[in-house]
């Protein structure tokens, strides 16, 4: 029987409306069941999106609307995560936030108890955990024939895109996570990272070692904002086979049949290594827009009650592995991943133009942050 909830449409409202937030407001117009209301200070940005789409309210000021909404989505820049989803759960409304969750694990914690003392649905937007394509490597390379992952690396580059508030680790890593972890079915147990501040005040280019214990397995990920080529791309490499997952490439995932092996050989000029050559396959994959199953998804999460598969606890995850690399940019060590903790408070590098809380303005957030 259909409850008179489900009948109701469900009313989103998205806080920040730049890049990004565009897109949620795209894709949730188009949902069935849902109305859709704008927040963000910038007024040409909500008359854009209210001639576009149908809009049910259109705020400068999430206080104007917060009482009538059931859920909200979160894409303002990092610093604005904590506040403007502790406001939304403590009025009773569910919460999807980009990525990163938070900029502390305290504050991820804090989150996760609001949502579940409430029973309001919590989510994060680790858009490429709704990959088809990463769906397909994770099957990939937990088939037999794959046989133990050895390492994976990983690069996510691009010409600009700096983000006004956090580093790119901060911005781009979160998805090379994020994953991994799905990929792995694990997390890390702890991390070194090194980074360049080229052109702006805080690195702008970086590299990320993760080790899983669990698993024996070291990854690595270079993310940049300084750099030639748009490079969305994740290798993994098998005891017996590799695969290759490229976001940018028309055939997404490709695993490779070849491989090296010890040999032994009495010619001491010659390297003791054999090398196989195999087919390389690429697997058929039916491409949905990852938004749109993202968003459906925390629909149905909230019309049912159901746990989310992206749930404030993995955005926790994330969290402590950035509060980690960012102990390690600071000491130039291997730090131990806590997933308990508050680390770092990226708070104090609040600059004067950081958007207010209550206010979000997405003129801070002009290039994507979550799509990136």
């Amino acid at each position: 029987m259909t409850t008179n909830d489900e009948m109701r449409p469900l009313h989103v409202g998205v806080i920040g409306c730049g890049y990004w937030g565009s897109k949620h407001v795209r894709v949730l117009s188009g949902l069935p069941g849902v109305e859709v209301s704008v927040i963000d200070r910038d007024d040409d940005r909500r008359r854009g999106l209210e001639a576009a789409y149908p809009i049910r309210a259109s705020v400068a000021d999430l206080a104007d609307v917060l009482d009538d909404l059931d859920a909200a989505v979160i894409a303002t820049p990092p610093l604005g995560h904590y506040p403007l989803a502790k406001a939304c759960l403590e009025a009773g409304v569910h919460a999807l936030v980009e990525k990163p969750l938070t900029t502390t694990v305290a504050h991820a914690n804090h989150l996760i108890d609001l949502a579940e003392e409430r029973g309001l649905t919590l989510m994060v937007g680790h858009t490429f955990e709704f990959n088809a394509a990463v769906w397909s490597l994770a099957e990939a390379v937990r088939k037999p024939e794959f046989g133990k992952v050895r390492y994976i690396n990983s690069a996510r580059l691009n010409l600009g895109l700096y983000q006004p508030d956090v580093d790119v680790l901060w911005d781009l890593a979160p998805h090379d996570i994020s994953i991994i972890n799905r990929v792995l079915d694990s997390r890390p147990t702890s991390v070194s990272a090194w980074g360049m501040e080229l052109m702006a005040d805080k690195p702008d280019v970086a590299y990320l070692n993760l080790r899983y214990d669990d698993l024996d397995v070291g990854a690595c990920i270079h993310v940049s904002w300084l750099d030639p080529m748009k490079v969305r791309r994740t290798t993994v490499v098998g005891e017996h086979q590799m695969a290759v997952y490229d976001d940018m490439a028309e055939e997404r995932l490709r695993v490779y049949d070849k491989g090296v092996d010890s040999a032994q050989t009495a010619d001491q000029s010659q390297i003791p290594m054999s090398y196989r050559h195999g087919d390389i396959v690429s697997p058929f994959i039916q491409f949905n827009e990852p938004l749109g199953l993202e968003l459906g998804h925390f629909v149905e999460s909230i019309r049912t009650g159901t746990k989310p598969v992206v749930d404030g606890r993995s955005g926790r995850e994330v969290v402590s592995v950035l509060c980690a690399a960012e102990e390690s940019l600071r000491t130039g060590g291997w730090v131990t991943v806590d997933y308990d903790s508050n680390v770092i408070d990226l708070r104090e590098r609040r600059s004067k133009n950081a958007p207010s809380p209550t206010a979000p303005d997405s003129q801070n957030d002009p290039q994507p942050s979550a799509g990136a």
